[in-house]
């Protein structure tokens, strides 16, 4: 059988946000309880400072999958995501090829399934002021996501670039903030999604009890988050990465206390109300190949629907 491709648009429509929760629930429970095999990501420098390539893979029980990431900052100004990838699904019984596709969109979409499914665990219910810092993609994404977990009153977007930040409000029906100080005092959740290599968010800021999704800086010498900020309780997504990879979590010395699987799984306890967490999140690869699963399979779901309507 010749390997199938799937291009953004093909992903975008097989692979649905609400089928994608709970599919990342059960992969961070699973690779909290070590049914994954996945090594840390590999990182490789691009001349000139130009960006990174990262190649990130995993093996569950039904898929074999590798991604490759680039991370271009200048990408921006040239109009193209600053995130580009591409997944390669095989089967881990032969090694075949099944499929390869564009990564852009389970990228841009697992990284906020996985954000909010650990805020369903850990925010209390009820209607939430949420603050993205960051104006990209992923800041688009996380909006999706958090209003599928929760009831949003208001959104507010902060980043660096007043242009971006204005197109991005306007697209996910949020409010510009002038500064991250005025999108951070007083939200129940903060989403810090930039390419940020020093700290953007200060703890001080942050209103007691709040949750923070820390998805960027996923280099030893990267940060988001001040030290007053990591001095909160701090869930990773895999304890192993964050103290590996994570410059928040290395630079700060914060210990982790659990990770999201386990909370998830009720072999850890998740924090008491009113706890201000930071949940550290790397983007682990069993994600992206959960994620190329689903689409392989509704595509063959839908294939084998249209032929028997022929």
């Amino acid at each position: 059988m010749t390997a199938l491709h799937f291009d953004d648009a093909d992903v975008r429509r097989l692979l649905p946000l609400e089928t994608l929760l709970p599919a990342m629930r059960r992969a961070l429970v699973d690779l909290s309880a070590g049914r994954i095999v996945q090594p840390l990501r590999s990182v490789v420098d691009l001349p000139g400072d130009a960006g990174f390539l990262f190649l990130k893979p995993a093996v569950t029980g039904d898929a074999l999958a590798t991604k490759l990431i680039t991370l271009i900052p200048g990408n921006a100004a040239r109009g193209l995501p600053t995130l580009l990838a591409t997944i390669v699904l095989m089967d881990p019984a032969t090694g075949r090829t099944l499929a390869t596709m564009d990564g852009t969109w389970i990228t841009e979409l697992r990284t906020a399934a996985v954000s909010a499914v650990a805020a369903d665990a850990i925010v209390p219910s009820g209607p939430k002021v949420v603050a993205m810092l960051g104006s990209g993609a992923l800041a688009r994404s996380h909006a999706l996501a958090m209003r599928a977990v929760r009831p949003v009153t208001e959104l507010r977007v902060w980043s660096r670039d007043p242009a971006n930040v204005a197109r991005c409000a306007a697209e996910v029906g949020g409010v510009a903030c002038a500064t991250a100080e005025q999108a951070v005092r007083g939200a129940d959740i903060v989403c810090t999604v930039t390419n940020a290599t020093d700290p953007v968010l200060k703890g001080a800021w942050l209103k007691p009890g709040a949750f923070v999704a820390a998805v960027g800086a996923p280099r030893p010498s990267w940060r988001e988050l001040d030290d007053d900020a990591m001095r909160h309780v701090v869930i990773a997504d895999s304890r192993h990465s964050a103290e590996h990879e994570a410059g928040d979590v290395m630079l700060s010395g914060a210990t982790v206390a659990a990770e999201i699987g386990e909370i998830l799984a009720g072999t850890a306890a998740a924090p008491p109300p009113g706890t201000t967490v930071v949940f550290k999140a790397l983007g682990q690869a069993v994600e992206d190949a959960v994620s190329a699963r689903l689409v392989y399979d509704a595509a063959l779901a839908e294939r084998a629907a249209a032929g028997g309507r022929a």
